[in-house]
């Protein structure tokens, strides 16, 4: 079982956004028994609160629904998680600095890393601007989750392989 757990800073409208869209493709591929997701906040300011509406409104236009409620990264999630994925680069420094060894990090990546369409290093935070940020939030995790899609499938069967030949 692969573990994702995508990060933005409050965890109600990107990294929410990311682990239901990622959610999705991983329905539509029927590999529900092989990946799950999760998403966390680098600030408590939303711990409890569901999904911001305007993410929610962009997300259902392509039929993608909202579920979970904020939580906080913890340091104990570097355990319980085999890739985690940063929406912006504050959101992967604020991560690491909680490791400070630097044990997990490899573990962290940038969401935008998987892009496959866009060239954009970062997810851009659409909470202070209008609907048109949101879409093009949803847009690029869709690309983004695609990609990271196919780099966990690809490293499943490297893993598998490698299992076999040992």
């Amino acid at each position: 079982m692969t573990k994702l757990l995508f990060v933005c800073l409050g965890n109600i409208c990107r990294s929410p956004s990311a682990e239901n869209i990622m959610n999705h493709l991983i329905a539509r591929e029927g590999l529900g028994d092989r990946i799950t997701c999760d998403s966390a906040g680098t600030a408590s300011y939303h711990v409890g609160n569901p999904p911001d509406r305007r993410m929610a409104a962009a997300a259902r236009k392509r039929n993608i629904e909202l579920l979970g409620s904020a939580r906080q990264f913890q340091s104990k999630d570097f355990e319980n998680f085999d890739l985690i994925l940063a929406m912006d680069r504050e959101n992967y420094q604020n991560i690491l600095a909680l490791d400070p060894v630097g044990k997990y990090k490899n573990q962290v990546r940038l969401m935008c890393d998987f892009c496959q369409k866009y060239d954009l290093k970062e997810v851009p935070d659409p909470y202070y601007g209008g609907p048109e940020g949101f879409d093009r939030v949803i847009d690029l995790l869709l690309d983004a989750c695609e990609g990271l899609l196919q780099y966990v499938i690809k490293q499943e069967s490297l893993s598998a392989s490698s299992q076999q030949e040992s």
